[in-house]
């Protein structure tokens, strides 16, 4: 069959990698994809939002299954749109509609939803320019530090920590002043949670569901942790401090309310879920929900993922995961980002790449990345440039590997860290 993959990143060069493999695979095709992707398939040029365009695309290149990779499009309800046009209607989309797209979308409706099926997460208020007095007195009841998330998509800049009260304060009335544009109308004020953050992915079909391999990443651009977020500079998997007995507390707790809470809504949920966890003395809470695979966990996990994604992907929209088995490899995966100098402030773009030949044991999943028209180069094109990714038996030995190739790729001003999964190697329970 053919397949469309939306979206430009290494999440869906990763996506795009392993549905090659099925051979169910047909046609691959991108919106609008990257250099990574150009060479597993055909890039076409549209906008994610498009969905117009999107659907002539389905139309003249007899498309059976659309994997939706960022979040915007099902926020702006590209599954809606599929499934009330008669030409589109029958083709598997993966991905919530505009109701169930909402976990993500708004940070609001994701805590009353799991404030209404009793889903562990922290504390929290929600704020708008008309309460912000009530907002500042709710800041005031709190400990340091103080957590305010914009309540709609702010490309992930719209999480701000702060450890100093009348910061915190400041940062409230400019987000509620449009610091984040219509995404910050509304804030969210949180109850800090002190523990260890990982990230898990769920596959469903709305009753059933699929746990795949759980992964930890790394927002901050700098060594230790330390400077300001990112995109995320790296990830691991498995996670060590995510045991059996807390995967269970996570399915029991968190994983199975959430999709008993979707269906008593009303919400027909067919993709993936992606909960931001954190790890508070071995009890799992809920950050944040995504409605689809995170960057750059998807570059490490997929990797682990030994069954056929196709397959998995269309048990998912038909109603029968509960049919299909997910065989992961027992291995060990980490993934380096490399980025563009000055990122994620100001860097300059357009470098020309190279290396890439060189690598060995690995793979390169292409993200900020585009072909020179004149050269017919590699070059750079966004913050994020490219992740690389190796497997092992032990996560010392994937490290190596990974770190060594990363050393073969050149291109100007590129910058990456050094201590990706080192406070994994050296975590003690």
């Amino acid at each position: 069959m053919n397949i469309l993959i939306i979206g430009s990143g290494g999440r869906e060069h990763a996506i795009g990698w392993k549905l090659k493999q099925s051979k169910q695979c047909g046609k691959l095709f991108f919106v609008c994809g990257n250099a990574g992707t150009g060479q597993l398939g055909v890039n076409l040029p549209c906008d994610i939002t498009d969905f117009s365009g999107i659907k002539h695309i389905c139309v003249e290149e007899q498309i059976e299954l659309v994997v939706v990779g960022p979040e915007h499009p099902l926020v702006e309800g590209i599954v809606d749109y599929f499934r009330a046009d008669k030409v589109l209607q029958d083709i598997a989309i993966i991905g919530p509609d505009k109701q169930g797209a909402r976990l993500e979308g708004s940070k609001a409706f994701a805590k009353e939803f799991m404030r209404k099926n009793a889903i562990p997460t922290a504390v929290s208020m929600d704020v708008t320019p008309e309460t912000i007095d009530v907002g500042i007195e709710y800041l005031r009841s709190l400990a340091a530090p103080y957590v305010l998330k914009a309540d709609g998509l702010a490309s992930g800049k719209g999480v701000v920590i702060l450890h100093n009260l009348e910061e915190a304060e400041r940062e409230l009335k400019s987000m509620l002043e449009g610091k984040f544009g219509d995404a910050s109308t509304k804030v969210v004020i949180e109850q800090f949670l002190n523990g260890l953050e990982l990230s898990v992915f769920v596959l469903t079909d709305g009753e059933n569901y699929k746990i795949l391999p759980v992964a930890k990443d790394y927002k901050r651009i700098g060594e230790g942790d330390t400077g300001p977020n990112t995109g995320g500079m790296g990830a691991v998997s498995p996670v060590v401090f995510a045991d059996e007995d807390f995967m269970k507390k996570v399915e029991n707790r968190i994983i199975v309310p959430t999709l008993k809470g979707l269906k008593s809504a009303g919400i027909d949920y067919k993709g993936f879920i992606f909960l931001g966890l954190m790890n508070v003395e071995s009890d799992p809470f809920v950050i944040e929900y995504n409605v689809r695979l995170g960057d750059p966990e998807t570059e490490c996990v997929v990797p682990l993922i030994e069954s056929d994604l196709v397959e998995l992907l269309l048990a998912a929209y038909r109603g029968k995961l509960k049919d299909t088995v997910l065989e992961i490899d027992d291995r060990a995966a980490i993934t380096v980002m490399m980025v563009s100098g000055g990122y994620p402030g100001n860097y300059t773009t357009g470098k020309v790449i190279s290396g890439l030949a060189g690598t060995k044991e690995c793979v390169v999943f292409h993200a900020g990345t585009s072909i020179d028209v004149e050269t017919q180069k590699v070059k750079s094109i966004g913050g994020r440039v490219l992740a690389i990714t190796a497997v092992d038996y032990s996560l010392e030995a994937a490290r190596k590997t990974v770190y060594e190739n990363v050393e073969k790729v050149v291109f100007q001003d590129a910058a990456y860290r050094t201590d990706i999964g080192a406070d994994i190697l050296a975590y003690k329970a």
